[in-house]
């Protein structure tokens, strides 16, 4: 739940500029009757148990038993074709994706991309039943979307949701959802690293993301990615392409200690309230900083919002003075990075004030903000 900015393009370029990441947009919106299939996994055989902290589940497990919480979102909009973030084409400006259910009133988590302008939505159930859903609340922040559905009558099948934090690399991962169309396909991998950060749909940034290679594809965005328990620890959400040469086996998923951190404000208020400073930092390398070895790095300040808090307090970016402001601390805490600055700000709502200590041209000053409202989308970088 950062503030960082960073390009609201379609892929986001991860090292090296060959992969990109894109949002896991729609797949392949047809009726027909699809089979389940199940990829081959690395870990084992099928029916090798997976052991974690204490635990041990077979994959048949955990299928078994999750699965019937995986549900199918189609959802029409009026939009002509694919939005700037769909990883494949719409068909008939209807896309599809995966979902899952979290209690037994009806709510369910999916990604806010794929319910982007939605005018219906559609749900399928493991029983084939399909019913009408509503968008409970959207954060395109985090790329999460809250959906309801009428419980009557209903099999309803919450997964239970587990804790992102506890995940380690090398920890089993299972991804249950409908890539292009094939209803609740399983496949397995490990979580390949921690601490990812992607964009989102608003352009700014999504933190703290897990990073897996079990094999994701467009129609997967929204479904859940388990742990070797069955317990949900992300949402899929993106993966990463090399450009027409398709997928490299590396996705991302929006951690579900995140989902449930603001699945009440989206409950109550139908979005999340974010507080919002209005600059974008660099790395501290590029920062024109006293020739004290022992100064700290702290964040260049390369682009500030004209409308924002931050230039309504007199923080200066790259070129209008000699390298810019470089921010040495926020609300009193030291920052070496605009992880760090998002990290305080995220701390805070909008209308509180705080201080920023600010290094320009060799000087300390430090200058009052007001935090204010963040806007929908990045209006700078």
């Amino acid at each position: 739940m950062k503030s960082s900015f960073l390009p609201m393009v379609a892929a986001g370029v991860l090292g090296g500029g060959v992969t990109a990441a894109a949002l896991l947009g729609a797949g392949v919106a047809g009726d027909s009757v699809t089979r389940t299939v199940i990829q081959s996994p690395p870990l084992g055989a099928a029916s090798s148990p997976v052991a974690q902290r204490g635990s041990a589940l077979t994959m048949r497990d955990i299928y078994r038993r999750s699965a019937p919480g995986v549900v199918f979102v189609r959802a029409r909009s009026l939009q002509d074709g694919a939005s700037p973030f769909d990883f494949a084409q719409r068909s008939a400006n209807v896309a599809s994706g995966s979902g899952f259910v979290i209690d037994a009133d009806g709510r369910m988590l999916t990604n806010a991309h794929l319910v982007a302008g939605a005018t219906d939505i559609r749900v399928t159930f493991s029983d084939q039943r399909t019913v009408s859903a509503r968008v409970l609340g959207k954060d395109e922040d985090t790329d999460l979307a809250l959906l309801g559905v009428d419980p009557k009558d209903l099999d309803l099948r919450p997964l239970e949701l587990g804790r992102s934090a506890s995940v380690q690399v090398g920890d089993p991962t299972v991804s249950i959802g409908n890539p292009f169309g094939l209803d609740r396909t399983l496949t397995t991998g490990v979580v390949s690293a921690k601490q990812r950060r992607i964009v989102a749909p608003s352009g700014f940034s999504i933190d703290n993301v897990i990073q897996t290679d079990a094999a994701i594809n467009p129609g997967n965005s929204g479904g859940p990615l388990l742990d070797a328990g069955g317990r949900v620890v992300g949402i899929n959400s993106q993966i990463a392409t090399a450009g027409a040469q398709g997928g490299v086996g590396i996705g991302f998923a929006i951690p579900i200690d995140t989902a449930k951190a603001i699945i009440p404000e989206l409950q109550a208020h139908h979005m999340v309230s974010r507080a919002y400073l209005g600059v974008r930092g660099g790395d501290p390398a590029d920062a024109l900083v006293s020739l004290d070895d022992e100064a700290p790095p702290g964040v260049p300040v390369q682009e500030v919002d004209p409308d924002g808090p931050a230039a309504r307090a007199g923080i200066l970016g790259a070129g209008t003075v000699a390298g810019g402001d470089v921010i040495v601390a926020v609300d009193g805490e030291p920052v070496r990075s605009m992880a760090d600055v998002d990290d305080v700000i995220s701390r805070h709502r909008p209308g509180d004030g705080l201080a920023i200590a600010l290094r320009r041209d060799g000087d300390e000053l430090t200058v009052q903000v007001q935090l204010t409202e963040r806007p929908a989308s990045v209006p700078i970088g």
